[in-house]
């Protein structure tokens, strides 16, 4: 390992809250988290952590009063559509100490859309115009109800489209950081022979995390270990080490997932 200083990498995190029973209850399968967590990523932006709560307004206010002073930004997905469980906006508009408002842009955007879309701009549709005071719209492309930014809160549709192009819109609003990088290497060798000596190596670099993960291909069976981290030298050097500590067991080790 490298004797050399290192300058340490700006970080930058995030945590992603998805919102709505519907996904606690299992009727709806979240494909938000794995969309948002990559996108982040390759912008320099690391999701350290996500939530699923329920459509319960205390649940949302202390959550996210929770985690927007934890992280740099926040992102939740749900909650802002034309019904009485939409309940996102107030309670994001009570976490921030301010009032859920009928904001002017959005209304226009939407009473132009259903205007031309032959729509009635119903009491219903018209709560989607409900933003928290001082809030920032964010643009929606494909069916105009806008989410928005509060703070370093990002409130976004879960409807997983409509949360895309949502997330394309307010990405030039977020600055990132390094961004993480990953190395794999696989061996047919069971993690419990290399764990001991797995584990000497990770207290030898500690700026890499280094994940174990067991495979079974019918009768045969192997372990791949993921190195991750913001710097590609230390990466470059552990993975080295890695590919060492296999062969040393008299396996060789492939580079990349099991074939």
């Amino acid at each position: 390992m490298s004797d050399q200083p290192r300058i340490a990498p700006k970080i930058v995190t995030a945590c992603v809250v998805l919102i709505g029973d519907e996904i606690l209850s299992g009727r709806t399968q979240d494909k938000n988290l794995s969309y948002i967590s990559l996108h982040l990523n390759q912008m320099g932006v690391q999701v350290r952590e996500a939530r699923v709560i329920p459509d319960i307004e205390d649940v949302i206010v202390d959550t996210l009063n929770e985690v927007r002073a934890k992280y740099d930004y926040v992102f939740t997905t749900g909650g802002i559509g034309p019904t009485h469980d939409d309940i996102t906006a107030d309670s994001v508009a009570k976490a921030f100490g301010v009032t859920a408002i009928y904001h002017p842009d959005a209304m226009a955007l939407l009473a132009a859309h259903y205007a031309q879309t032959g729509g009635e701009f119903t009491a219903g549709r018209k709560r989607m115009a409900r933003i928290p005071e001082g809030a920032s719209l964010i643009d929606n492309s494909l069916s105009k109800a806008p989410g928005f930014q509060i703070g370093n809160v990002f409130v976004m549709a879960g409807v997983p489209m409509v949360m895309q192009v949502m997330l394309d819109a307010l990405s030039p609003r977020l600055e990132g950081g390094a961004t993480m990088k990953s190395r794999t290497v696989t061996g047919a060798i069971g993690e419990g022979q290399i764990a001991e000596r797995l584990g000497a190596l990770q207290q030898r670099y500690p700026a890499v995390g280094i994940g174990s993960y067991p495979y079974f291909r019918g009768k045969s069976f192997g372990t791949s270990l993921v190195m991750r981290s913001t710097d590609s030298d230390l990466l470059d050097e552990t993975q080295a080490e890695v590919i060492a500590l296999i062969r040393s067991f008299g396996v060789e080790p492939e580079v990349g997932e099991p074939s």
